[in-house]
């Protein structure tokens, strides 16, 4: 299956408009107490992560990468189960509540499963063309 060539430039675009469209789905009232609630920006919270692993395998495979992304998320969520005192002191931080969050909600793990699928269909689509296929050997190559 061929690699994608992933721009670190492009990559780190896309990362910065996606954290911006997180953190504005939760800063915009009608978004954050909607019918979707809190999910649009876990769901792009996953995307982000998805992004992030890219920059730092860029030859993995696509599909490698978006497990990699709903295991990082699903850990992040589970250890939400866990609250000691020093755990909770980052999470009680503008930055670690944004990483870490703060309360285990099942519900998320869905929203984390969009997003990441819209990452990986996302690079998918845009990588077709895009690509370095393996290299194959040409009849004139073989030998008799």
């Amino acid at each position: 299956m061929p690699r994608p060539r992933r721009s670190l430039g492009a990559r780190a675009l896309a990362i910065g408009a996606v954290i911006a469209a997180g953190l504005a789905s939760r800063g915009i009232e009608a978004i954050a107490t909607g019918p979707l609630g809190k999910y649009p920006g876990d769901a792009l919270w996953a995307l982000m992560v998805f992004l992030g692993l890219g920059l730092l395998a860029r030859t993995a495979s696509t599909l490698r990468l978006g497990a990699a992304a709903f295991a990082i998320a699903a850990l992040v969520e589970t250890s939400q189960l866990w609250h000691p005192a020093w755990l909770d002191a980052i999470r009680a931080t503008t930055l670690g509540h944004l990483v870490l969050g703060s309360w285990f909600a099942p519900g998320d793990f869905v929203a984390y499963a969009i997003g990441v699928a819209l990452g990986v269909g996302s690079e998918l689509v845009l990588a077709r063309g895009r690509t370095t296929p393996p290299t194959r050997r040409s009849t004139l190559d073989s030998e008799p």
